[in-house]
């Protein structure tokens, strides 16, 4: 008797599990058909009207699902708000997403059009492409879904859409009131978004902040990262002649600004890739706890150095996680004369440096850009804003040009912050093993000014697969992704905060 009880008890447990599986693929399915859709509809956040497209396309999928949707102007491209129904009793949860996608160049594409979605499957070390005919009720998880912003950040609306579709069929009650925040500007650094949640305050009033953009840990494990680092801007420019010169009749007697560039960008860092402007790593104190959480992230060193092509990293930290506490100094871009097939044998008028500075919240961008600025006047540099005139030129040496680019601060939420442990223990109970924490990221979302305004915590909960090549050719999708997706929105939406 008590054997038979037991098996009906292990079978209704099986039956409910795989109830619920069932309708996940179901979810799938129907997310995979949204994101050809939704991508197919061109994001370029450089073109404004690839952004009304998409938020016509916003507008109806949200309305169909009861929310209440608003385009917001701005003084750039328009945000896109919505919300479900309020009730006083509940918290509510702001989730911030983007719609808008970097630009792309088809002819670095293994596809002819990036915004038509290709379904391929692994092959050896490549990719083999599918018919989406044979997507069937054995979904393969492994397969992937290429196209730009499939994975940046359009394949997370649609998990949201889909796991709000699923709490429904389920008569599941919400746990939380829900806004959400599209932002249409996140590609090329949201500009308008400070001013704009400003005027928009209180319709975007809340108790937490959700971020869901950006990979999980690489270990594909649940992720929650607490902060991201911000970022700001240089430009240097370093003066030689007035006009590009013969380098046989003015080499040895017209200074090279390339020479002029490089010995100022040498001497702002040393041998181990430190910066050595005075003041630059000021306020950051790791303490012991702290370095238990960073080294707690199961980071794999030999596959970071193995993917990097690099025998010897840095040593701002003593490992990953660690260097990413402190801000950075990059050189992004150089350039001076001709190179290439189109070089020429001339003494250039001029040399280039673009230089950006990964921000943490120890450290004020501001502060920062003036710290490099003193630097490279106490190498004996004249420093301008513009080209410099003919009397400037005959007056000093050493001339630097240096524009300021703006500045998107850091954000750092404190690990033990009710809704992080919320946020924590909703995804251990609901996917086995440990929950990855990441004290801060190393790229930059432009949350801040949430945290500013609103005055509440902010958390990233990324979604999709770490090798997901966002901003670069062949963006992908992994489809256990969107699996992975639902079923983190549809925990956090169903759940009971403590």
């Amino acid at each position: 008797m008590k054997k038979s009880l037991l098996l009906l008890v292990v079978l209704a447990v099986y039956s409910i599990s795989a109830q619920e599986e069932s309708q996940i693929k179901s979810q799938v399915r129907h997310s995979i058909g949204e994101i050809r859709e939704f991508v197919k509809i061109p994001n370029d956040a450089l073109e404004h009207a690839d952004i009304n497209r998409n938020l016509t396309w916003l507008t109806k999928k949200f309305n169909e699902r009861g929310f209440n949707s608003s385009v917001l102007p701005t003084d750039g491209e328009s945000l896109f708000f919505a919300s479900l129904p309020m009730e006083d009793s509940k918290p509510t949860i702001l989730f911030y997403m983007h719609f808008d996608g970097q630009s792309v160049d088809p002819s670095k594409w293994d596809q002819s059009n990036p915004y038509e979605v290709i379904l391929k499957s692994p092959d050896g070390d490549g990719w083999k492409t599918e018919a989406f005919e044979d997507l069937n009720e054995d979904i393969n998880y492994d397969w992937r879904l290429f196209g730009r912003s499939t994975s940046d950040d359009k394949g997370p609306i649609v998990m949201f859409l889909n796991a709000i579709d699923l709490l429904k069929k389920n008569n599941l009650t919400l746990a939380f009131n829900v806004k959400v925040i599209l932002d249409s500007e996140e590609e090329k650094g949201s500009k308008p978004l400070p001013k704009a949640v400003k005027e928009y305050r209180e319709l975007l009033e809340a108790d937490f902040l959700v971020i869901t953009d950006g990979p999980v840990h690489s270990s594909e494990k649940p992720t929650i990262v607490y902060g991201c680092r911000g970022i700001t801007s240089l430009t240097l420019t370093a003066h030689g002649p007035i006009r590009p010169q013969h380098s046989g009749h003015y080499g040895n007697y017209a200074p090279n600004p390339g020479f002029l560039l490089a010995e100022a960008l040498a001497s702002m860092k040393d041998a181990d890739g430190k910066v050595v402007i005075d003041g630059y790593y000021d306020g950051i104190a790791l303490d012991e706890k702290t370095m238990e959480i960073l080294k707690s992230v199961p980071d794999d060193a030999t596959k970071i150095n193995s993917y990097l092509g690099i025998k010897t990293p840095e040593k701002v930290g003593s490992f990953y996680q660690e260097s990413l506490q402190y801000p950075s100094l990059n050189i992004r871009g150089l350039g001076s004369g001709w190179i290439g097939e189109k070089k020429r044998t001339i003494v250039p008028e001029s040399a280039t440096a673009e230089l950006d500075i990964r921000l943490v919240p120890e450290t004020d961008g501001t502060r920062m850009k003036a710290l490099v600025k003193k630097h490279i006047q106490d190498q004996g540099f004249y420093i301008t804003d513009k080209t410099p005139t003919k009397e400037e030129r005959s007056t000093h040496d050493k001339i630097m040009t240096i524009t300021e680019g703006r500045v998107t601060d850091a954000f750092r939420t404190d690990f033990g912050n009710p809704y992080g442990e919320f946020l924590v223990n909703t995804l251990k109970s609901n996917f086995d093993g440990e929950v990855v924490q990441i004290r801060i990221m190393g790229g930059t979302v432009p949350i801040a000014t949430f945290i500013n305004e609103l005055n509440i915590p902010a958390f990233i909960v990324p979604m999709v697969n770490p090798d997901n090549n966002q901003h670069s050719p062949n963006e992908n999708l992994k489809i256990g992704q969107i699996a992975y997706g639902i079923k983190v929105f549809y925990a956090l939406l169903s759940t009971d905060i403590k």
